[in-house]
């Protein structure tokens, strides 16, 4: 009897696409939902990896320009009315709020460093904006997948039991693949929320320095104009 049982548990497909088909309509839903979820997040993960790593790139390239020497003047009128970068653009918020300070005959309107200031400072919060985009739903992936994942385990082990009840059979044949199903939502719940947790993170610590370099550079900034305003 019980060679003829372990040969059953052989002869059932436990693959994942076997698992899957053979779950309960509501445990189809909870994988589907955390394989959507888990293809999402990796796409999130790839854009922001790519999107740092340019933004750090550019901003690089633009620290040179500025710092090189060529006046402020000439840099924004090469960069040009819609600036391609997020460097450049705070930058080009900060020259724009400048000249409009300046009166038609040369004076300065009071309270320019301010404007100046808060200028800049919209400009970097839209830059956090988008570089934030998207790293809530990675904390949100990461926080609640595996209970997601439970759910389905949970609601797959209990009709595993009612199907064991109906047969009125324990044997492997009839327990294993109710389990296995069971907890192949446990296991994807998981694989979405380990690799979300992990790179949220990164992410956010990564965010976290672009932006500081973004306030870094608007302070330097405004400390040269505010040179030029007191002479």
């Amino acid at each position: 009897m019980e060679t003829q049982t372990l040969a059953m548990a052989q002869e059932i497909d436990f693959s994942m696409l076997a698992l899957f088909a053979r779950a309960t309509f509501a445990v189809k839903i909870v994988m589907l939902m955390l394989i959507i979820a888990s293809f999402w997040s990796w796409a999130i993960i790839i854009q922001k990896t790519i999107t740092y790593r340019a933004t750090r790139k550019g901003a690089g390239a633009f620290d040179e320009s500025f710092w090189s020497g060529e006046p402020l003047d000439e840099l924004y009128e090469k960069i040009g009315p819609e600036p391609a970068g997020p460097s450049e653009r705070i930058f080009a918020a900060g020259m724009t709020e400048w000249r409009r300070s300046h009166r038609q005959d040369g004076g300065l309107i009071p309270g320019a460093a301010p404007r100046i200031d808060r200028s800049m400072d919209v400009a970097i919060a839209k830059e956090a904006e988008g570089l934030n985009g998207g790293l809530s739903f990675l904390a949100t992936v990461g926080s609640t997948a595996p209970f997601i994942g439970l759910f389905g385990t949970v609601w797959g082990i209990m009709n595993a039991f009612e199907e064991i009840a109906l047969q009125q059979d324990t044997s492997l044949a009839v327990v294993a693949p109710g389990i296995a199903e069971a907890l192949l939502a446990t296991a994807l719940g998981l694989l979405a929320a380990i690799p979300a947790v992990v790179f949220y993170n990164k992410l956010s610590a990564d965010s976290d320095r672009i932006i500081g370099g973004y306030e870094a550079f608007a302070d330097e900034f405004s400390t040269i104009l505010s040179r030029q305003l007191d002479s």
